[in-house]
């Protein structure tokens, strides 16, 4: 599976989602970050230019499944160059787009939206995310009401009130390190036994936070499954 996570808006969480809920949903696909002005964890140079997009759609054919993480920066050079390679974005199988409630970020989401559907790009391909979402006891309804009355006016794209990530303590307490949820809960450390042989309290808040990291992973764990699930419903 191709897909692509794009928003004419920044800071809406596309690498995060790309990061923690779709790579290790599909089988940890290859994740390719197309950015010029923000690197992605100090591998700028591995980052692509949106105006290396014919590179990119022949150089996917050496994976199985990759997500294409469009930085904002790079969306309008990328859809151009998607429009010049006419019928290219048949090859990708949805295109995620992140929202978050802020009045800026929304309207830039209706403008992708727009501009995808303008290329060809069927509504079915086109997936909203309601990301960084306070809790659940937010009415989504409220908060994003013009993107509801857009999708029911127009419907040029697939919108699912259960495709929702939460804020959420792990994404803050992972930041800078090297972990997915994956790994925290793969660890089979034994925290409560470390904490109890520990010999000084700097060590015990340090086993203390790994464990408290590993409840947060396990709870995120099956959030991130419920909204993967729903985002491609």
């Amino acid at each position: 599976m191709y897909v692509m996570v794009t928003n004419f808006s920044g800071n809406v969480g596309k690498s995060t989602l790309t990061r923690y809920m779709l790579s290790p949903r599909m089988e940890n696909a290859k994740a390719i970050p197309i950015e010029t002005i923000n690197a992605h964890d100090g591998d700028s140079d591995d980052n692509l230019k949106g105006k290396q997009y014919g590179q990119l759609i022949e150089g996917l054919a050496l994976f199985d499944n990759a997500i294409v993480d469009v930085g904002s920066s790079n969306v309008a050079d990328t859809i151009s160059l998607m429009q010049q390679y006419k019928g290219s974005h048949e090859i990708f199988d949805y295109f995620v787009v992140p929202v978050i409630h802020r009045d800026k970020q929304i309207k830039d989401t209706i403008s992708t939206i727009e501009a995808l559907a303008a290329i060809g790009v069927p509504p079915e391909k086109i997936r909203l995310v309601f990301n960084m979402v306070e809790n659940s006891e937010v009415q989504l309804e409220r908060d994003f009401w013009s993107l509801f009355a857009y999708h029911k006016a127009e419907k040029t794209f697939t919108l699912n009130k259960k495709a929702v990530v939460y804020q959420h303590d792990f994404f803050s307490r992972a930041t800078g390190k090297d972990i997915t949820v994956e790994s925290v809960l793969d660890d089979t450390t034994d925290f409560n036994a470390l904490i109890k042989a520990a010999s000084t309290p700097e060590e015990k808040v340090k086993y203390s936070q790994q464990r408290a990291l590993k409840w947060l992973a396990a709870e995120l764990q099956e959030t991130l499954d419920a909204a993967f699930k729903a985002t491609f419903k």
